[in-house]
């Protein structure tokens, strides 16, 4: 174990950290709203990090086990500071409530504790929708395209950090890759900014929401969420936005190299604005009923599919009131997810074709013995160690959801409201069902739930193996 350069990495997210405070800082200041809550973390944060970074160790290299850990500290140290304007300024002046709205914002899950937004400080606002911006492509991405690779392994990092089933580099070096994914997250940020500009919403309500959709989060500055706006021009940005933010980035790659034939032949792509497509059409039909007015049903449709497969969770109506079978298509949304690669959660797309297809690969093995068959995505034969990665991550969901169920059990609230928690939490979504509704909160649950719930985030957005590996002995063991 490379506890040197752990220190040394950990040091450097911690700086960062610092440095990205200086832009609820620099907005409390325009407002002219107290500065002390930010001053006072990033002073504290500068004298844990500055030494760690200054006293940078000679062997630079680092592994799987140490890129796991590191993930996983990172975030958690991440969350732990990130936490501290909410106490400071009063905000959420309890710890674990502001612990569980900091997890939830860096890991883009959008669940939150509060019970009004409305009247709190634009700077405390702006950090709460920065840390979906930061949480969404990775703030160890992020080091990587601004510093200098941690020796050759870098990719250990990215592997750790990435969501989705399979991570690489679209070009050789990983400082390239990082800055290609960066620039793609920022340019796209920048787009949605300007059109939100354009259908007439205010500059910062503009900049908040465009981190919120980037990072498919959730956070927003009104009580009623998007809701509140009553734009129906602003809806379809979001949505079409939500939906480019759930693609895999790589085929945005494709598409500024050239390759825009190549992205579009995607299986994954594919079934992911499939799966949208199909949704929209019904739910729009079920909820025509409630809503009187075709163009309203589609388009109110549209947005919470969108919101809820890409797992970003702003809302628009309060779809606890819908018909049963709506309601089962977005449960079932909130599973499946987006693509990998992408800035939202969920089991991925990737990985439940992957599923499917070696299940269909059984049945014919089973038929015909002798036969030879193999898993294909996108005409290319998908390895067997993939394919049981994606096989042993379904069942350490599984296991995780059912586990954290049982806990938080102990309030007393109903299956439906335990279940759908649990999904949004891992899942990474925001929203959830029965006792919570789409637009509630989870302040209703006990400091022990919530330290679950923000286990359960944490979990879902490192999808699992690094927090497992963290908090495991055998990895601290030297070898």
């Amino acid at each position: 174990m490379n506890y040197r350069m752990l220190r040394y990495l950990l040091g450097c997210i911690l700086l960062i950290e610092a440095i990205l405070l200086l832009l609820p800082l620099a907005t409390a200041m325009i407002y002219k709203e107290d500065i002390l809550p930010f001053v006072y973390t990033i002073c504290i944060l500068l004298v844990i990090s500055v030494p760690c970074v200054l006293l940078k160790p000679k062997n630079t290299h680092i592994y799987a086990r140490e890129g796991f850990i590191c993930v996983s500290a990172a975030w958690i140290l991440l969350s732990v500071f990130g936490a501290l304007p909410f106490v400071f300024s009063g905000v959420i002046p309890n710890f674990i409530d502001a612990l569980f709205e900091t997890v939830s914002g860096f890991t883009t899950t959008g669940a939150s504790i509060l019970t009004a937004v409305e009247g709190f400080p634009r700077s405390i606002l702006f950090w709460r929708s920065f840390t979906h911006w930061v949480g969404g492509m990775g703030v160890l991405v992020f080091m990587l395209a601004i510093l200098p690779s941690a020796g050759g392994e870098a990719i250990h990092l990215m592997r750790a950090e990435v969501p989705g089933p399979t991570k690489g580099k679209l070009v050789p070096k990983m400082r390239q890759t990082a800055l290609i994914l960066y620039g793609i997250y920022i340019v796209l940020t920048c787009i949605e900014f300007i059109a939100l500009l354009l259908c007439g919403f205010p500059l910062y309500d503009s900049i908040v929401t465009s981190f919120a959709t980037a990072g498919t989060g959730g956070f927003s500055v009104l009580n009623n969420s998007i809701a509140g706006y009553a734009n129906p021009a602003a809806e379809w940005v979001i949505a079409v936005f939500m939906i480019l933010f759930g693609i895999n980035f790589n085929l945005f790659f494709l598409v500024l190299i050239g390759k825009a034939k190549e992205a579009l032949k995607s299986e994954e792509l594919k079934v992911y604005l499939g799966v949208i497509a199909v949704s929209v059409v019904v739910v729009s039909l079920n909820i025509f009923h409630l809503i009187g007015n075709l163009g309203d049903s589609v388009r109110t449709a549209f947005f919470q599919v969108a919101s809820i497969m890409t797992t970003t969770g702003f809302v628009t109506v309060e779809f606890n009131d819908w018909p049963v079978l709506s309601k089962t298509i977005l449960t079932l949304l909130m599973i499946i997810g987006a693509c990998a690669g992408s800035t939202a959660g969920g089991l991925k797309i990737s990985r439940i074709l992957i599923l499917f297809k070696n299940i269909f690969r059984e049945i014919k093995h089973m038929i015909r013995p002798r036969s030879v068959n193999v898993v294909r995505v996108d005409g290319e034969v998908i390895s067997d160690e993939t394919v049981r990665s994606a096989t042993g991550y379904l069942t350490v969901y599984m296991l995780a959801i059912v586990i954290c169920v049982v806990l938080i059990s102990i309030d007393g609230y109903s299956m439906e409201t335990n279940i759908t928690a649990t999904l949004s939490c891992i899942n990474n979504i925001g929203p959830a069902l029965g006792d919570l509704g789409a637009m509630g909160n989870f302040s209703v649950f006990s400091p022990f739930s919530k330290v679950v719930l923000t286990l359960a985030m944490l979990l879902g957005r490192l999808e699992f193996v690094p927090m497992i590996v963290f908090f495991s002995p055998y990895a601290w063991k030297k070898r």
